[in-house]
């Protein structure tokens, strides 16, 4: 078996922290707007050691501040897809959070479209089945009122709450273009996913009501199940053993 490590492919798309050469099944996640690959080392850390966990990186952030942002959704499907060759010899699920799900969901189409082997499931956290996209209620041109809009929100360990003004420059450019890609995706159709989806939500998200969550099950002619955890649209931070604990129940089941 192939074992990832660091920055894998050519473009430096993906990440691994913790390489598992003998994971019986890979999860490839996708960050948030705004979000990088390393948002997701606590739950590479908590894990199955029967998964190992392959993190997206977008460009235009962290060790790719240098390039440009994406400015599309398929930009962004487009980048991963290309680099998913190293991934080719095991099963390989996909988990997105808020933007992510939406990332990885039209991944998921791609992967299934391509021929290649299909992925074993998508994990879709805190984000509303594509029909409902819509436009974030912020103006992105306007950095006090993008700022608020983080705050209202929360972030990843509140990490985006206590940054100093010096560092906003820094953070602002990529939040602003993964939102400029929120506010321009719409789903265009298409045939259901075959792999099973699994939803994942808190039941205080501001941004993402269930009912809304729910209607992912219309994507997928497989199974369709839906966790309810306590929280906002950050709840993951707060329940990432046992966000853990549900994929491995849903990848490497005992």
């Amino acid at each position: 078996m192939t074992t990832v490590s660091g920055a894998v492919g050519a473009n430096a798309w993906l990440r691994v922290f913790a390489p598992v050469p003998q994971a019986r099944a890979r999860l490839l996640c996708f960050p948030h707007a705004g979000g990088a690959a390393g948002l997701y080392r606590p739950l590479a850390a908590a894990l199955a050691p029967e998964i190992e966990l392959v993190a997206v990186q977008y460009p235009g952030r962290q060790d790719r501040f240098a390039e440009p942002c994406a400015d599309s959704v398929a930009g962004l499907a487009g980048g991963v897809l290309a680099a998913l060759g190293a991934l080719a010899d095991r099963p390989l699920a996909l988990f997105g959070h808020s933007l992510g799900a939406t990332v990885a969901f039209e991944t998921a189409c791609a992967l299934e479209k391509s021929g290649r082997a299909e992925p074993a499931r998508l994990f879709v956290s805190a984000r509303s089945a594509p029909h409902h996209a819509r436009a974030v209620d912020v103006r992105l041109d306007d950095d006090t009122d993008l700022i608020g809009y983080v705050r209202r929100l929360g972030s990843a360990n509140g990490a985006s709450l206590q940054l100093s003004e010096e560092l906003w420059p820094m953070v602002l450019p990529a939040l602003r273009a993964d939102l400029r890609i929120v506010n321009t995706y719409r789903f265009t159709g298409g045939a259901r996913l075959r792999c099973p989806i699994s939803a994942l939500a808190g039941d205080a998200d501001p941004e993402y009501p269930l009912t809304q969550i729910r209607d992912w099950a219309a994507y997928t002619s497989g199974e369709f199940d839906l966790e309810v955890l306590s929280g906002g649209h950050f709840y993951l931070e707060q329940h990432t053993t046992r966000v853990a604990g549900l994929v491995a129940q849903r990848l490497v089941p005992s």
